[in-house]
């Protein structure tokens, strides 16, 4: 992979934006914790969730006693707003990437065949379904000049994270997330 940045904006700290980029973990950390969390909150983690163990190892991680990694997650402030669950899903994200891919989550990327192969890759991950697919598949071709055949035919087509590249349009970004919500609860309801 060949980063064309050496930050994702996505934190407002400029250590966690850079580990984002450094550590292809810690990318795939911030996306399993994206869920009922500000993309703020969820992309700091992994940075935290570094300084607290003082790695981020996947296959050390798997390893570690769950009930040691809940609590590591729980520490204060707390990674997310629901500790032990997600606890729960980073330990399966990876034993996943240690078993499936030798330790090295870029292998992910780097290893796939087209587009294609990259979205069943990552829609294999724990914790990974079509929407952070989509928006992983954007942040590595947009951000991270990760060049694959195919990459336009998975390349989601609305904005995503893979967008964002200021602190102005990560609230634009957000600003228009929860619009989209607004009006999809608003027609159900």
């Amino acid at each position: 992979m060949t980063a064309t940045i050496d930050r994702l904006p996505f934190t407002g700290d400029d250590d966690a934006d850079r580990l984002l980029v450094e550590e292809p973990l810690a990318l795939l950390i911030g996306f399993a914790l994206d869920q009922q969390v500000t993309v703020q909150k969820a992309f700091s983690g992994p940075a935290e969730l570094k300084r607290r163990l003082g790695h981020l190892d996947a296959a050390r991680i798997a390893a570690t006693d769950p009930a040691t990694l809940d609590a590591t997650f729980r520490e204060r402030p707390a990674l997310h707003r629901f500790p032990g669950s997600m606890a729960g899903k980073v330990q399966q994200l990876t034993a996943a990437i240690a078993r499936d891919y030798d330790n090295q989550a870029s292998r992910i990327w780097t290893d796939a065949k087209d587009g294609r192969d990259l979205e069943a890759r990552l829609l294999g991950l724990p914790g990974i379904g079509e929407m952070k697919a989509r928006s992983l598949i954007a942040i590595l071709g947009k951000r991270l000049g990760v060049a694959l055949p195919g990459m336009d035919a998975v390349m989601p087509k609305h904005p995503t994270l893979g967008d964002v590249d200021s602190a102005e349009s990560l609230a634009n970004y957000q600003a228009g997330k929860r619009a989209m919500k607004a009006a999809a609860r608003a027609e159900k309801g």
